[in-house]
């Protein structure tokens, strides 16, 4: 039966690539999993197991699929506004140096556009007091990240200055990431799922656009583990589609409610 070839396919994923299918909803699963079968021309759910068995590499495509990578440089300007006006001034004036986290960094555009920001507010000589732990469960990604080479069209939300300034053309036509920027960054595989902080007494956690994948139950864990990851008065920056629900809102306190940026709550 369809459900059974389904629930078969699940049990392979979590298997295979570990990937715990009952945090995601059902139907973001069935939806990658069609994508991937029209992609491998298969019609039904034991055509793609089968098509998985025969051909191996066809688990690193789903995976792909599943933890789908949407981002770049700049990705909402009015939200890095309001990190580089307000967030980093207010962090390093009570702590004198800035911890966080990206969680679900992609391949690396948000936590590159912190490191440039981090750049700017410290200056470039300061750098050393800045720490950005980048995580994602996708390792295909995580090298690119690591790479820290873009096309032009990747930054076209920079400021033209800040891209001659932080980034290097290369004779290819492609820009690479300076130095300065990668001695920022820890760039680590890591799986929101388990339920581990990549660190703790973390000054900020950007999670964005992750968590519209998640069953409720998982969101609010993940609200949980931020908390448990931040120092007293650390912020939270989600989504602007994303929210906090009625279980968990009292775990923070809001600094600006239409960029989704919080505040932990003692």
């Amino acid at each position: 039966m369809e459900s059974d070839d389904f629930e078969a396919l699940k049990r392979l994923i979590e298997k295979t690539l570990r990937i715990k299918c009952q945090n995601y909803k059902e139907a973001y699963i069935r939806r990658r999993l069609l994508s991937r079968m029209r992609s491998a021309g298969c019609e039904s759910y034991d055509a793609y197991l089968r098509y998985l068995r025969d051909n191996p590499g066809e688990f690193e495509l789903l995976r792909n699929a599943l933890t789908i990578n949407v981002t770049e440089f700049y990705r909402d300007p009015e939200v890095f506004e309001i990190v580089h006006r307000e967030l980093f001034p207010t962090i390093l004036k009570n702590r004198g140096r800035v911890r966080l986290w990206c969680a679900g960094c992609s391949s690396g555009e948000e936590a590159y556009t912190l490191a440039i920001l981090l750049a700017e507010t410290l200056g470039i000589t300061n750098i050393r007091n800045a720490v950005i732990y980048a995580t994602d469960i996708d390792e295909m990604v995580l090298a690119r990240a690591k790479d820290g080479v873009y096309e032009e069209k990747a930054l076209s939300k920079i400021p033209e200055a800040l891209v001659r300034k932080h980034l290097t053309r290369r004779e290819d036509g492609l820009y690479e990431v300076r130095p300065h920027l990668r001695s920022m960054i820890r760039f680590t595989r890591h799986d929101l799922m388990m339920g581990q902080p990549i660190a703790r007494f973390l000054d900020m956690v950007s999670c964005r656009n992750v968590t519209i994948y998640f069953t409720e139950a998982q969101k609010n864990d993940l609200a949980r583990l931020f908390h448990g990851a931040l120092s007293p008065g650390g912020f939270y920056v989600m989504g602007k589609t994303e929210y906090l629900s009625r279980e968990v809102d009292h775990l923070f306190k809001t600094h600006n409610s239409s960029q989704k940026v919080f505040v932990k709550n003692d």
